[in-house]
């Protein structure tokens, strides 16, 4: 019945989101895990409550940017060309399966500087997931508003069991590359067709 409602084109661009989401959403919570462990208990649900809060309020405001800057000339380009860099750097982290606790160093002598941390995090990893997510659902607002509730409800409850998927089957990972690869030559490909052709 629901791939009734749907186009064919909006169910592509459905299981494009749905890939890309499973693919970065796992690394926010990851990371939010990673600082709330150096800490004693009564602190660490504070610190994964206000993580994953701050980690919604940035995913909400960066998809509504995101959304707005998309439609720009030229901007679609340079979104594009993020997006290529990020496939070559989620290649080299998921598919190469690097450790990325080794490059996030955690100060556990002071709550504020964790919550700190866990926003840098944050921002830097939410901003990949809204740029592949946005640039995937384009003119389509419903898939965009699904992909940032999809990402945010990944993000809250099935990180550790998305990490475990993407290191027990590699296709998942494969997948969601993919999927981001070929958001960023249509964004590329948009944007030279208006500039160039």
């Amino acid at each position: 019945m629901f791939a009734e409602l749907l186009t064919s084109e909006q169910l592509t661009i459905l299981g494009q989101i749905i890939f890309i989401d499973l693919v970065l959403a796992g690394d926010n919570a990851i990371i939010i895990g990673m600082v709330a462990s150096k800490f004693p208990a009564e602190q660490r649900k504070k610190i994964i409550f206000w993580g994953i809060g701050g980690a919604v309020i940035l995913r909400i405001i960066l998809t509504l940017l995101t959304a707005y800057l998309l439609q720009i000339t030229g901007l679609r380009l340079l979104g594009g060309i993020l997006l290529l860099y990020i496939v070559y750097k989620l290649y080299t982290d998921v598919i190469k399966v690097n450790k990325k606790e080794e490059d996030i160093k955690v100060d556990n002598s002071n709550f504020l500087k964790a919550i700190w941390t866990i926003l840098l995090a944050d921002f830097t990893m939410s901003l990949d997931n809204v740029l592949g997510v946005a640039g995937a659902a384009g003119d389509h607002y419903g898939l965009l508003v699904f992909g940032l509730a999809l990402s945010i409800v990944l993000m809250a409850t099935a990180a550790n069991l998305i990490s475990r998927w993407i290191q027990e089957y590699k296709w998942i990972a494969w997948a969601g590359l993919l999927a981001i690869l070929i958001v960023a030559i249509e964004l590329i490909y948009t944007d030279i067709k208006i500039l160039f052709l």
